[in-house]
């Protein structure tokens, strides 16, 4: 369902010197898979992230997903192909402060499909333990609530993959596990793949497949 193949990218650092940050030779997973990408801060998960999710363009290699090369694919292409395939929960959120948590997810729907399915949204935010939050709006809602809002607008166009950036950093202890839980039991049920990058060995410790970008990464396991 995943696969990157020589997948490389560099940014250009102030002084004009070329930094690479990824040299990935072969990565693939599985349809419904789900799995960890385990590494410290630094060494290129949230680039590798954006990557997948075409975000940011890679600077060569290949980035198939259900067998379409997002390499191939214009700004705008990616865009697209971004908004109806996949799911993404940000770090920070990235919640829209004007919209309510309603709002919010509906919206994921809108640039997916140009429609709004509001008993889905409804029911995600339910799913979520936010059914009776839904028309606060994000500075009404608690870190760990904002958290779990991103996660159901990161489901609302049933995505066949979803990454998850460090979705328990800003989260407090209490709420951590309960994060986790809601991704992963949701993924399963509608057979979505789900990569979550992390640094924690705890949110690790239960999945089956751990990879280690550390060990992935040529730019870091050659030097």
């Amino acid at each position: 369902m995943l696969l990157l193949k020589e997948v490389k990218k560099s940014y250009i650092e102030a002084n004009g010197h070329l930094l690479p940050i990824l040299d990935i030779p072969r990565f693939a997973m599985q349809a419904g898979e789900q799995l960890v990408l385990l590494g410290p801060s630094g060494c290129g998960k949230t680039t590798l992230l954006h990557v997948i999710a075409g975000i940011s363009a890679a600077d060569s290699g290949e980035i198939r997903i259900d067998g379409i090369n997002l390499a191939r694919l214009s700004e705008a292409g990616r865009d697209r192909f971004r908004a109806a395939k996949l799911g993404y929960v940000f770090q920070t959120f990235n919640l829209l402060p004007a919209f309510t948590a309603l709002e919010n997810v509906l919206l994921g729907m809108t640039f997916a499909r140009g429609r709004k399915d509001v008993g889905r949204a409804r029911h995600l935010l339910d799913r979520v333990g936010l059914a009776h939050r839904a028309d606060h709006k994000p500075t009404a809602l608690s870190v760990g609530e904002q958290q779990r809002v991103a996660v159901a607008r990161a489901l609302a166009n049933r995505p066949q993959l979803l990454l998850a950036d460090e979705p328990t950093a800003n989260v407090d202890p209490a709420n951590q596990q309960r994060i986790i839980d809601l991704i992963r039991e949701t993924c399963h049920e509608e057979n979505i793949a789900l990569m979550i990058v992390t640094h924690s060995a705890d949110v690790a410790a239960q999945f089956s497949r751990v990879e280690r970008l550390l060990e992935l990464n040529r730019v870091i396991s050659n030097n």
